[in-house]
């Protein structure tokens, strides 16, 4: 059987509600299928400063609820000691919330699938409050 190396790339476009976590395997995973790739890497990338990409678990709501919570504490919105407000008081928050987690993740592809353990789901992690158009680049390589 002879394989044959391959990339494939597209960028999604997502709508979110606000600040949030919002589940984007389904949709990754459909670019990882279009790719016609069976064995390799897919790198999302979160082309924003104020949303990342989390891998988190994706069978139990609470779970989300409760990062989203912590990270709420961990860089609270109106903190008096933040200078950079010009979009709002939820600016600098969001800024560094995304500092902390991250703006691209790598899932290895098996089988022609993300190969995700099974409470695993990959993330959009909105951190402004209102409504965003955010853009997701999601490279594919491998072999066919």
């Amino acid at each position: 059987m002879h394989s044959t190396r391959s990339d494939a790339q597209e960028t999604l476009t997502f709508e979110t509600r606000g600040r949030g976590l919002f589940e984007v395997t389904a949709e990754i995973a459909g670019v990882v299928d279009r790719s016609g790739i069976r064995l390799g890497l897919c790198v999302v990338y979160c082309r924003h400063t104020s949303a990342s990409l989390l891998i988190q678990e994706n069978a139990d709501p609470t779970a989300a609820r409760d990062a989203e919570e912590w990270f709420e504490r961990l860089a609270p919105e109106g903190d008096p000691r933040y200078s950079h407000t010009l979009e709002g008081p939820d600016d600098m928050p969001a800024h560094l919330r995304s500092a902390v987690t991250s703006t691209s993740e790598t899932i290895p592809v098996g089988e022609g699938k993300l190969v995700l353990g099974t409470w695993q789901g990959l993330f959009l992690f909105e951190h402004r409050t209102r409504p965003q158009r955010r853009e997701l680049v999601v490279h594919v390589q491998g072999t066919a």
